[in-house]
């Protein structure tokens, strides 16, 4: 038996709150799951910053990968199996790509990437071809599927019915945070009727189509969608959560290319700090080991660096206030200067912030971005755009929703601060109020 189609001599399951279990046959899989590479995203979360707003938001993206998996295992056991347009030679590669699409996220992920200019991509793909324990057991499949493996995650594969599995308008990975983020933090948006979609999913050369008796299913899931991102994904105080963050590994990199005298060294940021990342260095590098240096950093001599952790481990964030940056540039500036006068560095203690969300959008001819619609199949046969159907998704299609908020320390300002002039405070205060 090839190690392509080896089983377990049994069935392994693991519980899970979205999907009550995950069941893993393949040895594949299983030994997948036990590398280091992939066990590493036990100790990223799921949603980076958004624990300190909501508070159960400890998940991890080892669940979240298990989930996307069991998804696409459902889908392809099934719903797929025996239909002329599906080709079974492709599960594995299918459930692979599934299980390892966000193997290279780092710590807190996205603003994490933006400080250093970094790409989780890139390094999902260094993960897959690189001298790691996934590249090993992918290896033994065939010496070329990890890169059939990277070439479905970057979407670069001609299997597009794959690609459009794992990355699409709905697709399972968003079908599984959706619910997954919805159960961790409480809220109820996220919920949408994932049986019933999985039920009408038909395949088709390209991508995945749904029945157009499914169509209000899918109605509910892109509006899940669209509440998820602004209640809980876009909540302004995890997004002050992110800036401060954002502003501690910013000042961090600051003070290193000034040669500031850090008490605690911070070896495992040196390579970040010097834009010379290796694998090897990004492997190293979770959320409990910056968490470490952030509870270390608050008793840096360098008042900024020292006060910015102490806000962040002690969940003292930034106040914010509306602010719109097409009409209300004058009053930044303005704020920027009194902010100078009173002693506060508004590089760090006045941060404008942006939210934006296309909730749904499809293809039109000339633009340079593809965003592969989602097609409904009518009783006839034709394929139809969502939108040309749906009242609901032709509302919102191509509607980009974005949110403006100014950020900055409302103790700093306060009339007992010892931050400058009173009145200057007082004026502060009057311009964000």
């Amino acid at each position: 038996m090839s190690y392509s189609s080896e089983k377990l001599s049994e069935e392994k399951v693991f519980k899970d709150p979205v999907h009550r279990y995950v069941h893993v046959r393949d040895r594949a899989i299983w030994d997948l799951i036990g590398t280091k590479e992939f066990q590493r995203l036990r100790r990223v979360r799921q949603l980076g910053t958004t624990y300190l707003t909501f508070h159960g938001a400890e998940h991890s993206r080892f669940n979240h990968s298990l989930g996307v998996y069991e998804i696409v295992r459902r889908i392809i056991d099934d719903v797929f199996d025996g239909r002329p347009e599906w080709n079974d030679e492709d599960r594995l590669l299918t459930l692979c790509a599934a299980l390892l699409h966000d193997l290279g996220h780092g710590p807190f992920s996205h603003s994490f990437e933006k400080v250093f200019d970094l790409d989780h991509e890139d390094f999902t793909r260094a993960i897959i071809l690189g001298n790691t324990d996934v590249n090993k057991v992918l290896s033994k499949v065939s010496p070329d599927f990890p890169e059939k493996v990277a070439e479905i995650i970057a979407k670069t594969s001609e299997k597009k019915l794959v690609v459009s599995m794992i990355s699409s308008q709905i697709d399972a990975d968003r079908m599984d945070y959706l619910q997954r983020d919805a159960y961790f933090t409480g809220v109820s948006y996220g919920q949408f009727d994932m049986e019933r979609i999985l039920r009408v999913m038909r395949p088709r050369e390209d991508q995945v189509v749904i029945k157009k008796s499914g169509m209000h299913a899918v109605e509910d899931y892109i509006m899940s969608r669209y509440q998820m991102y602004w209640q809980v994904y876009f909540h302004p105080v995890s997004r002050s959560a992110e800036v401060l963050l954002s502003k501690i590994l910013h000042r961090a990199k600051q003070l290193y290319k000034e040669k500031y005298y850090f008490k605690f060294e911070p070896h495992h940021f040196i390579s970040f700090f010097q834009e010379q990342v290796t694998l090897e260095d990004y492997l190293k590098l979770d959320e409990a080991v910056i968490l470490y240096y952030f509870q270390t950093w608050q008793e840096e001599i360098d008042p900024i660096l020292s006060d910015l952790c102490h806000r962040f481990v002690n969940r003292n964030l930034f106040k914010y206030a509306e602010f719109d940056p097409a009409k209300e540039y004058k009053k930044l500036a303005k704020l920027t200067e009194l902010f100078v006068k009173v002693g506060i560095d508004p590089e760090y203690y006045l941060v404008v912030d942006s939210s934006s969300d296309l909730p749904y959008d499809f293809y039109r001819p000339g633009e340079e971005e593809e965003r592969l619609p989602i097609h409904l199949l009518m009783k006839n046969g034709e394929l139809r755009e969502l939108s040309r159907e749906s009242e609901i998704v032709d509302a919102i299609s191509g509607k980009r929703r974005t949110d403006h908020k100014l950020y900055y320390p409302a103790d700093f300002l306060a009339d007992d601060s010892d931050m400058g002039d009173i009145e200057l405070r007082k004026q502060i205060r009057a311009l964000l109020d």
